[in-house]
């Protein structure tokens, strides 16, 4: 894997990593988006889990490209879904949020590839 590529994935995790342990943390910006959006509260939790396993295993991806591969695929298909829910919730001016969360990933499986 190249430099660029590994940079960008760590990038990748460290955002996921930091979006997950905010939903997690029940940071009071993320809590109230949440409700916003109506995410179910029962939901909050795997949601966290889910950003934070797919950051954790970018990184493991960076020693046993499968792993990466499917953690960033597992990502990608979250942050899409999370676009979905912010436009189902008319809340139009998040959407750039979910979107920015998941461009490292696609940037970092285009360079991976591209190596």
């Amino acid at each position: 894997m190249n430099i660029a590529a590994t940079v960008v994935a760590v990038l990748a995790a460290a955002m996921s990593g930091f979006s997950g342990y905010s939903l997690l943390s029940r940071a009071s910006w993320v809590v109230e988006a949440m409700e916003e959006y109506k995410v179910p509260k029962a939901w909050w939790t795997p949601l966290g889990a889910a950003k934070a396993a797919g950051a954790v295993g970018l990184l493991i991806g960076l020693f046993v490209p499968v792993i990466g591969i499917a953690a960033g695929i597992g990502l990608v298909l979250y942050y899409a879904g999370a676009v979905i829910t912010v436009i189902r919730a008319r809340s139009y001016k998040h959407v750039p949020f979910p979107v920015i969360y998941m461009a490292p990933v696609l940037a970092a499986f285009a360079l991976g590839f591209a190596a």
